[in-house]
């Protein structure tokens, strides 16, 4: 499923206001910030990661994305915003 326009724009304004929780550091996408992400995302659906200086944003976005089985809703910066909806009990509901 791909987020349409509506949904991107309702999850950045959520997100506007959260922390970054996970933060990627000179090792780039590490098994262990996988993991750290997933059970992030599988906490609060909705995740703030910052990149650390040096890395490519762009492919560390894609990557994480595709490593946490999650939607890669902004690139703001060196921050990335992640949206993966809960399997059981969705606390965040779509437009």
């Amino acid at each position: 499923m791909e987020l349409t326009g509506k949904q991107r724009r309702h999850l950045r304004a959520l997100g506007h206001h959260t922390r970054p929780t996970v933060q990627i550091g000179s090792a780039g996408v590490s098994d262990a910030v996988a993991a750290k992400t997933t059970e992030e995302l599988d906490h609060h659906e909705l995740i703030k990661v910052k990149v650390g200086q040096g890395l490519p944003v762009k492919d560390i976005a894609s990557a994480l994305s595709e490593a946490t089985d999650s939607h890669l809703v902004q690139v703001l910066g060196r921050t990335l915003l992640l949206y993966r909806e809960h399997p059981e009990d969705p606390e965040i509901k779509l437009p």
